[in-house]
């Protein structure tokens, strides 16, 4: 059985997690980290100031704050344990700091702990590339209203799914506005919607002449994410220190 802390254990993502670890019988939660030290139903909860007293565990899986990130990288360093990173919007330097992380430990961390996320974006990468010469390629996003960030950083994974396997790169325009809003094959348009209780929503949209191609993806709960996330942690645990992705789980 695996020892598990999940960094962000208050949150609405660390509780479905803990819910999902509950029927695993691969995994126990041994101890939470979060804003403010204490014991929720028998769980030692500690904050960034109290993590060196945290018990031993054999990984950390994060859903916190970008603005944790560093602290949670520096305890995996520190334990020489695994960490996955499902945390979104981090800055430079804390990428940076998860790559040093992985010179010692293994880092796992995706945009997007969706396994469908991933395979869609594996499609378009296959697919981009016979698609360059002659369509033009949008990514439209949807969420609710109370999602703070715009575009979401699951439409930019999508968007650099595609980029990556074309021959030339394209630029990223976001949004479109003024009185020519006419296109350039040069680019990769990038549109957020939000609005009410919108599902998560993602299509990558290759318009051609007279065709159109779409890979969408649609969620419906959180509970895919940490899905993800726990199958990430089963396949991180074994392997050697490293950056790794869910193209690396995928393959």
């Amino acid at each position: 059985m695996r020892k598990v802390i999940i960094s962000g254990y208050r949150g609405r993502m660390g509780r479905e997690l803990e819910n999902l670890i509950k029927g695993d019988p691969g995994f126990e939660i041994v101890a939470g980290f979060d804003a403010a030290s204490g014991s929720d139903d028998g769980v030692p909860v500690f904050s960034e100031e109290r993590l060196s007293d945290a018990p031993d565990a054999d990984l950390v899986i994060d859903f916190s704050n970008h603005t944790f990130v560093p602290a949670v990288l520096r305890f995996g360093i520190a334990r020489r344990i695994p960490v996955v990173i499902a945390t979104t919007a981090l800055g430079g330097d804390t990428e940076a700091l998860m790559a040093e992380a992985a010179k010692t430990i293994p880092v796992f961390h995706s945009a997007n702990m969706s396994l469908g996320v991933n395979v869609c974006a594996k499609m378009a990468r296959v697919g981009a590339p016979a698609l360059e010469d002659g369509f033009d390629i949008e990514i439209v996003e949807a969420h609710h209203n109370q999602k703070k960030d715009a575009p979401s950083g699951t439409a930019i994974l999508l968007a650099d799914a595609v980029n990556d396997s074309l021959k030339e790169r394209r630029e990223y325009t976001y949004g479109r506005s003024g009185r020519d809003a006419r296109r350039s094959p040069s680019e990769i348009g990038i549109q957020a919607v939000r609005g009410g209780t919108l599902p998560g929503k993602h299509t990558i949209i290759f318009a051609g002449s007279d065709e159109v191609i779409e890979i969408t993806h649609t969620a419906y709960s959180r509970r895919i994410f940490a899905e993800g996330a726990l199958k990430a942690a089963a396949w991180i645990v074994t392997r050697a220190p490293g950056l790794y992705n869910m193209n690396d789980l995928l393959a």
